[in-house]
């Protein structure tokens, strides 16, 4: 499978030709131990800089446009654009690209906190709706067709809809339904599908955005398939989007020394995928339904299916690879049983109050290695099952101890996010003047900087909305039950920012 990008890295480097150019480390010749060593020469090597050959990710005309072509070919788009910057330059493009100062766009309260900053920059006005909430196993779904359309009777003029699908947890939304809707208004679709770089490529997984009909959608390469981390891509249709606008957007966010080892990633992935993709992704389910099938034969762990999901909660469709197993019925933190699992060298990807999500691509399947993956993953938990009856044989005040930390426990998971409302616009708020203040002493102040708990970094609080006494509530609880926080200036969330008021 050709890869052009690659191919003109390749030819470059067995030239020989001597760097009197950045980057400075020549080659490798002049980097540090250990890092030279753990990279390796070749590699090195293939850090080169903006020459001539290897074309212009600005102004492409050689092989990084015909990389980019063949990747548009592939998802079905009519633009593809290399994102060096990960998915979140990808969304801030699609809003800069899609939106006029003061625009309005309806936003998922559970988007990424990417979304805020390319909000910010494009100077856009969101309008919030909340996905509808999954209480059974204490997690959001997708915003559903009835509540896009009524908020486009409530605000005509909303020139984009957003959409995170698939989620974190592989839940698609309608996304062909949201953008019939969308298009009918005039408006365009947008899809934060930083998840799903891989759907289209097998009928066992959801349908892709591009197939759906949005008009734009970002896509981390490097979440699913073989592209390097930081590497995605924004695909574009051109019926409603200006394709230039879009090449301009890009460019001006897209640094002028982009990394080719990068770039190089995304086009090999890129070609992997186009040759091999029902193949790796039929390998993914294999390696998913093992596990599967291993976590479910183990008592009170809930392994969450396609059917307990799908066609409810505005969710299409499951991405069985994304492996999530619920611990209500233990009555155990997700925190708690990924810092044990992550004691038994295994990491996960995302843990909450309630869950654990297990990613597994086509990179994991090599039968024997992964049974004994999926084994020690098993016994682990195993061994933190709680055991029939938790308060025999035990003083009267562990007995009162262990009934208060599981009522803690049992009201965090209870626990929605506080609805909470716009105050002053985020670009207001951005280059407005801030204080300092004890999160405590926050209610009724207007937050001035996002605080997310990490992952799957949804922002609780953005700039611009303003502290409740519930928003503050729950932070504490979250904070409680040992979820880590991003965002704040201060992780500890002792203090906050806030907009000065004068």
């Amino acid at each position: 499978m050709k890869q052009p990008l690659v191919e003109a890295m390749e030819r470059y480097l067995q030239e020989q030709v001597y760097p009197l150019h950045t980057p400075g480390h020549k080659g490798g010749r002049g980097m540090a131990e250990p890092l030279r060593s753990l990279l390796g020469s070749t590699a090195l090597r293939m850090d080169v800089s903006l020459m001539s050959e290897l074309d212009d990710i600005h102004a492409p005309c050689g092989c990084i446009r015909e990389a980019q072509e063949e990747a548009a070919k592939l998802y079905g788009s009519d633009a593809c654009f290399f994102a060096v910057n990960g998915t979140t330059g990808a969304i801030h493009a699609m809003l800069l690209t899609a939106l006029q100062p003061g625009d309005r766009i309806l936003v998922p309260r559970n988007a990424h906190r990417s979304v805020t900053g390319g909000l910010i920059l494009a100077d856009a006005v969101p309008v919030y709706v909340q996905p509808a909430y999954i209480k059974e196993f204490g997690m959001q779904g997708q915003v559903t067709p009835e509540q896009v359309k009524e908020a486009f009777a409530v605000c005509p003029d909303l020139k984009a809809v957003l959409l995170t699908s698939p989620n974190y947890f592989g839940m698609a939304a309608e996304v062909k339904q949201i953008a019939e809707i969308a298009h009918a208004h005039n408006a365009v679709l947008l899809v934060d599908e930083a998840h799903g770089p891989h759907l289209g490529f097998h009928d066992q997984f959801p349908p892709s955005a591009m197939h759906c009909g949005a008009d734009m959608a970002a896509q981390s390469t490097h979440k699913i398939l073989g592209a390097l981390t930081q590497c995605s891509l924004l695909q574009v249709k051109g019926a409603r989007i200006d394709l230039r606008h879009a090449a301009d957007v890009m460019s001006l966010l897209t640094t002028t020394s982009p990394n080719y080892l990068l770039m190089g990633s995304l086009d090999a992935a890129r070609a992997q995928l186009a040759e091999r993709g029902a193949v790796m992704l039929e390998d993914a389910l294999r390696a998913a339904q093992m596990l599967r099938n291993s976590l479910a034969k183990i008592p009170g762990l809930r392994v969450i299916r396609p059917e307990d999901v799908a066609g409810k909660y505005g969710i299409a469709a499951l991405d069985s690879t994304k492996v999530t197993i619920n611990l209500k019925e233990w009555g155990v933190s997700g925190v708690t049983i990924g810092e044990a699992l992550r004691k038994e060298k295994i990491a996960v990807e995302l843990v909450d109050l309630q869950n654990v999500l297990f990613l597994v691509t086509y990179a994991d399947w090599a039968p024997v290695q992964w049974q004994d993956t999926v084994n020690r993953i098993c016994k682990t938990l195993q061994k933190l099952r709680p055991v029939k009856n938790p308060l025999e044989a035990r003083s009267v005040e562990q007995v009162k101890a262990l009934e208060t930390e599981a009522a803690e426990k049992e009201k965090a998971q209870q626990a929605e996010i506080p609805v909470t409302e716009a105050a002053v616009p985020m670009r207001t708020v951005f280059y407005g003047k801030k204080k300092t203040v004890p999160l405590s002493g926050a209610v009724g102040l207007i937050c001035a900087e996002p605080i997310s708990f990490y992952p799957p970094g949804i922002p609780v609080i953005l700039p611009g909305e303003r502290f409740t006494d519930k928003i503050v509530a729950w932070c504490c609880l979250m904070k409680q039950q040992g979820l880590p926080v991003s965002g704040p200036a201060d992780t500890s969330l002792q203090t906050v920012r806030v907009l000065t008021q004068e």
